[in-house]
């Protein structure tokens, strides 16, 4: 039986379904983060908190603009249509969010009109199909 947390107007489905959700989003943003490490030449093992210190804006911004656009409720997880538009939009706001916060003193990178676009481009290319197949798994159910 599944439950929505009220104090966020119903934003978020307490289920196995939306922690399974979330846990295929965030490995999905790691590996974003992950690929582009390495893409610039980072070692994975010698430099760990240089990923967790990129990785760490774009959760952020993913925890707050998922909840926003409310991709973890049935109505969405269970729609491939609804998923694929709201997952789109949560990560528009996030990798917007991420740039924002990596612009800071708090993290390191800056706003580079480039990496938006990647982060955008990527982002999209690996969260809306994955969350379109799992709407239309569930959804089926």
């Amino acid at each position: 039986m599944s439950n929505a947390v009220g104090s966020l107007g119903g934003r978020i489905d307490v289920s196995g379904t939306t922690l399974g959700l979330a846990v295929g989003d965030l490995v999905l943003i790691g590996l974003f983060v992950v690929a582009g490490e390495l893409q610039h030449g980072y070692s994975l093992t010698a430099q760990p908190g240089r990923i967790v210190g990129t990785a760490l804006p774009f959760v952020i911004g993913w925890v707050v603009a998922s909840v926003l656009a409310g991709v973890y409720t049935p109505a969405v997880y269970r729609a491939p249509r609804s998923a694929a538009i709201r997952t789109a939009l949560a990560w528009v706001g996030a990798a917007l969010v991420g740039q924002a916060l990596r612009a800071t003193a708090l993290f390191h990178g800056d706003f580079a009109l480039a990496f938006v676009l990647v982060s955008l481009g990527v982002g999209l290319v690996l969260l809306v199909p994955w969350r379109v197949a799992v709407a239309a798994l569930v959804g089926r159910s």
